[in-house]
């Protein structure tokens, strides 16, 4: 099972003994992220309300990583569930790519929790997986996630129009994207500002010796 480390953040694939602390979270945000998501199927149980379906969607997910196909992780702080960094739709060959979906309980929002985890995620695809690019998606309303590749300076590629369906609606999004080649020439400053431990520098008087 594979847990990346980011300097306050620890990305990991969730299983069903995560059930209790996601339902908590998903139904504290429901309002928020389900204005940003696919619609539910009719007739589908509430993964957020019903165990044995988030079961399943545990088991969908260990089979996207066993096929390599995709790579989901739950975002801990503090050991805590607080979000979710989700690699979908690999593709090898000639495209060697993917996307990537994000979201972050909103008690804990706004303290770069999520910059920090697409950093991370972004580590693993380029040099781990050896993808060549990487891409996210966003409703132009979606300022909070806006917010999130702006602070990273994701390359912007332009406006997909009614690219997917969101809540019903067909949306336009705002497409992102970087390849491995900016991810070589970014990937010191972007480790060193998000990720690598900060370096504290000793105070003059902490050599004193009185």
């Amino acid at each position: 099972m594979s847990t990346l480390l980011g300097r306050r953040v620890l990305l990991r694939p969730l299983t069903r003994q995560d059930f209790a602390a996601w339902q908590q979270v998903r139904r504290r945000n429901r309002e928020r992220l389900t204005r940003w998501e696919p619609q539910a199927v009719a007739g589908r149980p509430d993964n957020a309300e019903d165990q044995r379906a988030f079961a399943d969607r545990c088991n969908a997910r260990r089979r996207e990583r066993q096929h390599g196909t995709g790579y989901g992780f739950g975002v801990f702080v503090n050991k805590s569930f607080r979000g979710e960094m989700n690699l979908s739709a690999i593709q090898r060959g000639p495209f060697q790519s993917c996307y990537v979906g994000y979201w972050i309980d909103e008690a804990v929002a706004g303290n770069g929790y999520t910059p920090e985890a697409l950093v991370v995620v972004a580590r693993f695809a380029f040099e781990e997986l050896a993808l060549h690019r990487l891409q996210v998606a966003i409703v132009p309303r979606n300022t909070s996630s806006l917010r999130v590749v702006e602070k990273l300076g994701l390359r912007y590629e332009g406006l997909a129009e009614r690219y997917l369906e969101i809540n019903g609606v067909w949306e336009d999004h705002h497409r992102f994207a970087m390849t491995a080649e900016e991810w070589r020439m970014r990937s010191e400053e972007l480790t060193a500002r998000w990720v690598a431990p900060r370096q504290v520098a000793a105070h003059p008087a902490s050599s004193r010796r009185g």
